[in-house]
This record gives structure tokens, sequence and C-alpha cells, in this order.
């Protein structure tokens, strides 16, 4: 019933015909069981078919959390286990999603789009500590809501403090303006096997899922409805969000496109299984 109604409020459907799309899939995480996440963290494998990172994080407010990252060419994906991010974050089933402009400026008019829909976003600014005690700003945000039951979804905009900041090694802008995806990844993906994420399962709560919609929609994805679902796609990456029980929520699969074919390979980890190939497809069940 809560599905239906917001689906009724928000318009779901295609995007309506010349607005420019303004948010992209950027990158989804999930926290797993402790196994799982520690069979990702010390996999051999996945080095070897990822741009592969373990690392802990300083945020905004001291917000510390460690994560597990495999990147690709635009998109990637992050990993946790229990307790790897402070609150309900770290618990087994949370999962969030983060959108991203491509260029600078476009997340005000995203803000503009949500108030004309009837949508008050929040606004907040992550920072990045390098180490030296000093936060540099890392990213403009927009939320809709301050408190989500088991997974978040927000808009997002990389700033100039931190894409001309030489320890983050983010290459120079192509264009005027350039916060692009692209830009901010490294290009260590193209001596690896997988190249971008292409499709991302999760399971939330119906409360959630109301909540991302709206989101969804300003952003100019193009959205349609299945029996206990929203599939959004435009821009890449299709993301299906599956309507489910507290007790049965997280990131539950991820399709990968690869850079060159490769021979099958099934890459057992904890819980989870990679099924690699044959071809230039990769898909990761948990």
């Amino acid at each position: 019933m809560i599905l239906a109604l917001v689906l009724a409020v928000s318009g779901v459907g295609p995007a309506q015909a010349g607005e420019r799309q303004l948010l992209y899939y950027n990158h989804a995480w999930g926290t797993l069981d402790r196994a799982t996440a520690d069979a990702v963290e010390h996999s051999r494998y996945l080095r070897e078919f990822a741009d592969f990172e373990v690392r802990t994080t300083t945020g905004a407010d001291g917000k510390v959390w460690t994560g597990r990252y495999l990147r690709g060419r635009e998109t990637y994906l992050e990993i946790f286990g229990l307790g790897d991010v402070p609150g309900r974050d770290g618990q087994l089933g949370s999962a969030g999603l983060g959108l991203s402009t491509e260029r600078d400026g476009d997340i005000e008019k995203l803000g503009a789009r949500l108030r004309a829909a009837g949508q008050e976003p929040i606004e907040f600014l992550q920072t990045r500590d390098f180490g030296d005690g000093k936060p540099v700003p890392w990213f403009d945000s927009l939320f809709l809501i301050e408190k989500y039951q088991k997974f978040g979804a927000w808009a997002m905009e990389y700033r100039d403090e931190y894409l001309n900041d030489q320890r983050s090694k983010v290459g120079p802008a192509r264009f005027p303006g350039d916060v692009t995806r692209e830009r901010y990844l490294p290009d260590a993906y193209e001596d690896r096997v997988m190249r971008d994420i292409t499709f991302i399962r999760l399971a939330v709560t119906a409360s959630d899922l109301a909540d991302t919609v709206p989101l969804l929609r300003a952003g100019g994805f193009s959205l349609w409805t299945e029996p206990g679902a929203v599939v959004a796609t435009r821009g890449g990456t299709t993301m299906r969000f599956d309507e489910a029980p507290p007790g049965k929520t997280g990131l539950k699969r991820v399709e990968f496109e690869l850079n060159h074919m490769v021979a099958r390979h099934v890459e057992k980890l904890g819980t989870s299984t990679l099924v690699v190939g044959p071809g230039k497809r990769a898909v990761w069940t948990f």
C-alpha cells in the first residue's frame, strides 16, 4: 500500500521529455556478516578482478569507517562488515546508495526540482581528513530524511577543494565544472578485469523505498514498477529495489561489465558467490 501510494504521488514512469538527467549511480554499499567481509578483504582474486582497496576513512564530525572498495571506470562498490561503520549502518542488512552529479552546480538544480515537487532536502557537507587533522571538503550532499530503517540514498557533488587536492590523486578537469565520476576514480581499472557496475539489486523496507523514489525521480531516472519492486534506469546502471521486511534487507546482487572477454571463474567469498564470465559479464550474489 505504501509503495503504491508513493509511486502514484511521485509520478513513476519515464523521465519527462527534455528533462536533463542530474544524478547518476556513483556507488552502493552493504554491511555483510563478518566472515564474508573478511573473505572479501583477504581475497587475492579480487585484487586481480578490480581496482581493490581496503581503507579506513575519517569523515565529517570525526566519523570513522573501514570499507573494502571495488572501483571501476565510473562506478564502485563498498563493502562493510559488522561494526565497520558506526551506528545502524554497521548492522547486518544495512545498505546505502550514492547518486552523484557530473557538472558543478547540478546539485543546486536538483534541490530546486525537489522543492518544486514538495520535498525539502537536507543539506550536508562530507569532509575527509587525510591524516593531518585538517578536514578537506569532499562533497556536498542532499538527503530527504534524517533517519531511515535499513537503507538510505543521497545525492552528492564533489567539491573543488577535494578534486584539486594532490592527496586525492584525482585527474585534471576535462571541461569547466567537471565533477564526473570518471574524473574522481583512478584509471587503475584499465589493468584489471572489472570495468563498471551495470546492475545492482537491493532489498529495502517499504518505508525506505518510499523515501528513495522522490530522489530518483528528481534526479532524472526512468522508473517503473514490478510486483513488489521499483526499477530505475538511465545513465548506464540499472537499480532494482525490492520491498522486504527489516530482517531480509540488504545488498543482494551486483552485475559488472568487464574490460575484456574472460573464461568462467567462480569465487566463493563467505556466504556470497562471484561468478566471472564467460564473456564480458560478472555477477556477485549475496
